[in-house]
Protein backbone atom coordinates (compact mmCIF):
# COMPACT_ATOMS: atom_id res chain seq x y z
CA UNK A 1 0.00 0.00 0.00
CA UNK A 2 1.26 3.55 -0.33
CA UNK A 3 2.37 5.30 2.28
CA UNK A 4 0.56 8.49 4.19
CA UNK A 5 0.69 11.90 2.45
CA UNK A 6 -0.84 15.28 2.64
CA UNK A 7 -3.80 14.22 1.59
CA UNK A 8 -4.68 11.17 3.12
CA UNK A 9 -2.88 11.37 6.73
CA UNK A 10 -4.77 8.07 7.80
CA UNK A 11 -2.69 6.37 4.61
CA UNK A 12 -4.62 4.53 1.97
CA UNK A 13 -5.80 1.29 3.55
CA UNK A 14 -8.93 1.13 3.21
CA UNK A 15 -8.04 0.99 -0.53
CA UNK A 16 -7.85 -2.78 0.07
CA UNK A 17 -11.44 -2.91 1.78
CA UNK A 18 -12.51 -1.24 -1.44
CA UNK A 19 -10.89 -3.81 -3.26
CA UNK A 20 -11.85 -6.50 -1.53
CA UNK A 21 -15.78 -5.27 -1.88
CA UNK A 22 -14.91 -5.55 -5.56
CA UNK A 23 -13.80 -8.83 -6.14
CA UNK A 24 -16.66 -10.06 -3.49
CA UNK A 25 -18.85 -8.86 -5.85
CA UNK A 26 -17.47 -10.39 -9.51
CA UNK A 27 -16.96 -13.88 -7.25
CA UNK A 28 -20.93 -13.40 -6.17
CA UNK A 29 -21.98 -12.61 -9.53
CA UNK A 30 -19.98 -15.62 -10.82
CA UNK A 31 -21.56 -18.24 -8.31
CA UNK A 32 -24.43 -16.88 -9.15
CA UNK A 33 -23.95 -17.62 -12.73
CA UNK A 34 -22.27 -21.27 -12.24
CA UNK A 35 -25.67 -22.36 -10.18
CA UNK A 36 -27.76 -21.25 -13.44
CA UNK A 37 -25.20 -23.51 -15.63
CA UNK A 38 -25.61 -25.94 -13.09
CA UNK A 39 -29.31 -26.55 -12.83
CA UNK A 40 -29.42 -26.13 -17.02
CA UNK A 41 -27.44 -29.29 -16.97
CA UNK A 42 -29.22 -31.02 -14.25
CA UNK A 43 -32.34 -29.93 -16.41
CA UNK A 44 -30.94 -30.84 -19.53
CA UNK A 45 -28.12 -33.64 -19.45
CA UNK A 46 -25.30 -33.09 -21.71
CA UNK A 47 -22.88 -35.93 -22.46
CA UNK A 48 -18.77 -34.72 -21.90
CA UNK A 49 -16.51 -35.19 -24.45
CA UNK A 50 -12.44 -36.55 -24.25
CA UNK A 51 -12.47 -37.33 -20.76
CA UNK A 52 -8.69 -38.45 -20.97
CA UNK A 53 -7.19 -34.27 -22.49
CA UNK A 54 -9.53 -32.91 -19.68
CA UNK A 55 -8.24 -35.09 -17.05
CA UNK A 56 -4.93 -33.93 -18.00
CA UNK A 57 -5.41 -30.48 -18.33
CA UNK A 58 -7.64 -30.48 -14.94
CA UNK A 59 -4.26 -32.18 -13.21
CA UNK A 60 -1.82 -29.23 -14.38
CA UNK A 61 -4.52 -26.49 -13.28
CA UNK A 62 -4.91 -27.91 -9.92
CA UNK A 63 -1.22 -28.22 -9.17
CA UNK A 64 -0.34 -24.89 -10.36
CA UNK A 65 -3.49 -23.27 -8.58
CA UNK A 66 -2.21 -25.11 -5.49
CA UNK A 67 1.05 -22.90 -5.53
CA UNK A 68 -0.27 -19.85 -6.11
CA UNK A 69 -2.55 -20.36 -3.18
CA UNK A 70 0.26 -21.44 -1.04
CA UNK A 71 1.90 -18.52 -2.09
CA UNK A 72 -1.15 -15.98 -1.39
CA UNK A 73 -1.69 -17.63 2.36
CA UNK A 74 1.94 -17.29 3.15
CA UNK A 75 1.43 -13.35 2.37
CA UNK A 76 -2.17 -13.35 4.28
CA UNK A 77 -0.54 -14.56 7.35
CA UNK A 78 2.74 -11.50 7.34
CA UNK A 79 -0.07 -8.93 6.25
CA UNK A 80 -3.71 -9.33 7.06
CA UNK A 81 -4.49 -7.99 3.84
CA UNK A 82 -8.19 -8.31 2.93
CA UNK A 83 -7.48 -7.79 -0.96
CA UNK A 84 -5.33 -10.82 -1.01
CA UNK A 85 -7.72 -12.57 1.20
CA UNK A 86 -10.27 -11.76 -1.64
CA UNK A 87 -8.13 -12.31 -4.60
CA UNK A 88 -7.26 -16.11 -2.49
CA UNK A 89 -10.87 -16.86 -2.79
CA UNK A 90 -11.51 -16.55 -6.32
CA UNK A 91 -7.72 -19.02 -6.64
CA UNK A 92 -9.69 -21.07 -4.15
CA UNK A 93 -12.71 -20.91 -6.09
CA UNK A 94 -10.82 -22.23 -9.62
CA UNK A 95 -9.38 -25.14 -7.62
CA UNK A 96 -12.67 -26.43 -6.35
CA UNK A 97 -14.05 -25.65 -9.72
CA UNK A 98 -11.45 -27.59 -11.47
CA UNK A 99 -11.49 -30.59 -8.60
CA UNK A 100 -15.10 -30.79 -9.57
CA UNK A 101 -14.55 -31.15 -13.32
CA UNK A 102 -11.72 -33.70 -12.60
CA UNK A 103 -13.36 -35.88 -10.15
CA UNK A 104 -16.85 -35.39 -12.66
CA UNK A 105 -14.24 -36.78 -15.44
CA UNK A 106 -13.37 -39.43 -13.86
CA UNK A 107 -16.75 -40.65 -12.84
CA UNK A 108 -17.74 -40.04 -16.52
CA UNK A 109 -15.69 -42.70 -17.49
CA UNK A 110 -17.61 -45.24 -14.82
CA UNK A 111 -21.45 -44.02 -16.14
CA UNK A 112 -21.85 -41.48 -13.67
CA UNK A 113 -22.05 -38.07 -16.25
CA UNK A 114 -24.97 -36.11 -14.44
CA UNK A 115 -23.00 -35.70 -10.92
CA UNK A 116 -20.82 -32.97 -13.11
CA UNK A 117 -23.78 -30.44 -12.25
CA UNK A 118 -24.44 -31.61 -8.52
CA UNK A 119 -20.94 -30.78 -7.73
CA UNK A 120 -21.19 -26.93 -9.99
CA UNK A 121 -24.90 -26.38 -7.33
CA UNK A 122 -23.04 -27.10 -4.28
CA UNK A 123 -19.57 -25.35 -5.30
CA UNK A 124 -21.53 -22.27 -6.74
CA UNK A 125 -23.33 -22.64 -2.79
CA UNK A 126 -19.82 -22.13 -1.33
CA UNK A 127 -18.32 -19.88 -3.55
CA UNK A 128 -21.52 -17.58 -2.69
CA UNK A 129 -20.96 -17.74 1.04
CA UNK A 130 -17.31 -17.37 0.55
CA UNK A 131 -17.89 -14.03 -1.47
CA UNK A 132 -20.68 -12.69 1.50
CA UNK A 133 -17.74 -12.99 3.77
CA UNK A 134 -15.69 -11.09 2.37
CA UNK A 135 -18.00 -8.59 1.83
CA UNK A 136 -18.82 -8.45 5.30
CA UNK A 137 -15.06 -8.38 6.61
CA UNK A 138 -14.57 -5.67 4.09
CA UNK A 139 -17.96 -3.56 5.40
CA UNK A 140 -16.68 -3.96 8.47
CA UNK A 141 -12.94 -2.04 7.49
CA UNK A 142 -14.99 0.67 5.71
CA UNK A 143 -17.34 1.17 9.02
CA UNK A 144 -14.49 1.66 11.49
CA UNK A 145 -15.33 -1.11 13.32
CA UNK A 146 -14.33 -1.82 16.53
CA UNK A 147 -10.92 -4.06 17.02
CA UNK A 148 -12.22 -7.69 18.95
CA UNK A 149 -13.33 -6.82 22.28
CA UNK A 150 -9.81 -8.79 24.34
CA UNK A 151 -7.89 -6.20 22.01
CA UNK A 152 -9.42 -3.51 23.58
CA UNK A 153 -9.09 -5.17 27.14
CA UNK A 154 -5.28 -6.40 26.75
CA UNK A 155 -4.20 -2.64 25.50
CA UNK A 156 -6.08 -1.21 28.19
CA UNK A 157 -4.35 -4.14 31.03
CA UNK A 158 -1.07 -2.92 29.05
CA UNK A 159 -1.76 0.91 30.20
CA UNK A 160 -3.02 0.15 33.73
CA UNK A 161 0.32 -1.40 34.36
CA UNK A 162 2.45 1.40 34.17
CA UNK A 163 3.04 3.19 37.29
CA UNK A 164 1.35 6.02 37.86
CA UNK A 165 -1.63 5.61 35.71
CA UNK A 166 -4.58 6.12 37.60
CA UNK A 167 -7.19 4.53 35.00
CA UNK A 168 -8.25 4.09 31.22
CA UNK A 169 -11.20 5.66 29.56
CA UNK A 170 -12.77 5.86 26.07
CA UNK A 171 -10.43 3.42 24.69
CA UNK A 172 -11.30 3.37 20.67
CA UNK A 173 -9.75 1.35 17.76
CA UNK A 174 -10.31 0.82 13.65
CA UNK A 175 -8.43 -1.03 11.50
CA UNK A 176 -7.61 0.58 7.63
CA UNK A 177 -5.36 -1.79 5.81
CA UNK A 178 -3.04 -3.60 7.72
CA UNK A 179 -3.00 -0.70 10.80
CA UNK A 180 -4.20 -0.15 14.01
CA UNK A 181 -5.48 2.75 14.78
CA UNK A 182 -6.32 3.13 18.88
CA UNK A 183 -6.83 6.03 20.85
CA UNK A 184 -7.34 6.34 24.76
CA UNK A 185 -7.49 9.14 27.73
CA UNK A 186 -5.09 8.06 30.04
CA UNK A 187 -6.02 9.33 34.02
CA UNK A 188 -3.13 10.65 35.96
CA UNK A 189 -3.14 12.80 38.94
CA UNK A 190 -4.20 16.37 38.28
CA UNK A 191 -1.42 17.75 39.71
CA UNK A 192 1.27 15.44 37.94
CA UNK A 193 3.99 17.73 36.30
CA UNK A 194 3.19 18.22 32.10
CA UNK A 195 6.37 16.85 31.51
CA UNK A 196 5.50 13.84 33.64
CA UNK A 197 2.27 13.89 32.08
CA UNK A 198 3.92 13.36 29.07
CA UNK A 199 6.33 10.47 29.90
CA UNK A 200 3.58 8.26 30.85
CA UNK A 201 1.44 9.21 27.48
CA UNK A 202 4.72 7.67 25.39
CA UNK A 203 5.01 4.80 28.22
CA UNK A 204 1.30 3.94 27.20
CA UNK A 205 1.82 4.47 23.30
CA UNK A 206 4.95 2.50 23.53
CA UNK A 207 3.42 -0.52 25.59
CA UNK A 208 1.11 -0.95 23.26
CA UNK A 209 3.10 -0.68 20.29
CA UNK A 210 4.94 -3.28 21.74
CA UNK A 211 3.07 -5.89 22.01
CA UNK A 212 0.70 -4.79 18.74
CA UNK A 213 3.43 -3.10 16.04
CA UNK A 214 0.40 -2.41 13.84
CA UNK A 215 -0.83 0.21 16.13
CA UNK A 216 -0.88 3.64 15.67
CA UNK A 217 -1.26 4.95 19.46
CA UNK A 218 -2.79 8.37 20.44
CA UNK A 219 -2.98 8.95 23.82
CA UNK A 220 -4.39 11.96 25.35
CA UNK A 221 -4.11 12.99 29.42
CA UNK A 222 -6.80 13.38 31.65
CA UNK A 223 -6.36 14.75 35.30
CA UNK A 224 -8.21 13.18 38.21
Amino acid sequence: LRPADDDHRFGHGKAEALAGMAQALFIGVSAVLIGVQAVERLQSPQPLGDTGTGIAVMLLSLVLTLALLALQHKVIRLTGSTAVRADSLHYRSDLLLNSSILLALLLARFGWPQLDALFGLGIAFYILWSALQIARESTAILMDKELPGNVGEAMAALVLAIPGVKGVHDLRTRVSGNQWFVQLHLELPGQLPLHQAHELCVEASRVIRQRYPQADVMVHADPV
